[in-house]
């Protein structure tokens, strides 16, 4: 059997920029003195005249990328979610938000899989945050190959979008003919009649493999990447509750204002369900590998199996 390919996220990112750029000469990448980690410095090498470095200052950069997008151009503002979210929040709203402005946030290194850099850096909160921002598309991508597509798709929108990407490399599992991305276009991944767990970003792939699991079990699990968080897609999230009736969310995020609120919101207006939802309970990250970290914190293939398996059989 073959090694199964792993790449993060952020280094679709960084390739997906240059492939949209060959095409469209308006595309400005912006940075906060974090090229190299973000991958923009893959977009700096093929279009140095278009990449700015504004240093170590996230709200003045998303000042200056609101700024080019009122002139017409398509700017990416790059830098930890963090620092995009976090630092830089009231510049998001104020002058990208409230203007509805076309910025497009490129933050990477979200999460507890950030690793060593510890709890300062894991930003578990920056989806509850840009949720609140009216007109904000979310976007989190599952795999390098949708990392790619999100960039394509996320500057054919006219609007403000935040793309969530990851430092982990991660299996890559949307590398087939049929994919298809669309921005509040739900995927299904996997067909189960007995509990549906909804995942977005790194969980996608650890939801796949206690599918695997639960299936030797007899429990047939449904699996759908919602890689768009906001919009949500509200027509996919009722039809797979109303077929298992069972709903499980997954996200390497805060249980607060994530994946799981939304579709608990969802859910709560249209189809009244209940709901497991498995993630960051309430909690800072903490220093350490991302693989023992993501296994710490219930994110992993085996921890989401025996998660589920008790909610199903409760």
């Amino acid at each position: 059997m073959s090694e199964i390919k792993k790449e993060a996220t952020r280094v679709g990112y960084g390739d997906g920029l240059v492939e949209v750029g060959k095409e469209h000469d308006d595309l400005i990448v912006l940075d906060a003195d974090l090229a190299e980690a973000t991958k923009t410095c893959i977009f700096k090498k093929e279009f140095p005249e278009r990449h700015i470095d504004c240093g170590i200052a996230e709200s003045n950069m998303m000042g200056v990328a609101a700024g080019l997008a009122t002139t017409g151009k398509v700017p990416f503002a790059s830098s930890f979610a963090m620092f995009s979210a976090g630092r830089a929040f009231e510049q998001v709203r104020n002058s990208i938000g409230y203007p509805h402005l076309n910025v497009k946030i490129g933050a990477t290194h979200a999460g507890i899989s950030v690793g060593e850099d510890g709890a300062s850096h894991q930003c578990n909160e920056d989806i509850a945050l840009m949720r609140t921002i009216p007109g904000m598309v979310i976007i989190n991508p599952s795999d390098y190959v949708e990392a790619k597509a999100a960039v394509k798709a996320a500057y054919e929108y006219y609007g403000p979008c935040y793309l969530r990407f990851g430092r982990l490399a991660l299996p890559v599992i949307n590398d087939r003919d049929d994919y298809k991305f669309e921005i509040g276009k739900a995927v299904t991944l996997r067909e189960g009649k007995d509990v549906t767990i909804f995942a977005t970003g790194l969980t996608v792939s650890t939801s796949l493999e206690a599918a695997e699991k639960l299936a030797a079990d007899g429990i047939q699990a449904k699996v759908v990447n919602i890689h768009t968080i906001k919009p949500i897609d509200e027509e996919a999230v009722i039809a797979a509750a109303k077929e298992t009736n069972k709903v499980v969310t997954v996200e390497e995020h805060s249980v607060i204002g994530g994946l799981g609120d939304a579709v608990c919101s969802v859910l709560a207006e249209n189809y009244p369900t209940k709901v497991k939802k498995i993630g960051v309970n309430d909690r800072f990250g903490e220093s350490g590998p991302a693989v023992e970290l993501i296994k710490k914190y219930g994110l992993d293939g085996e921890s989401i199996y025996n998660s589920v398996k008790e909610y199903v059989n409760a």
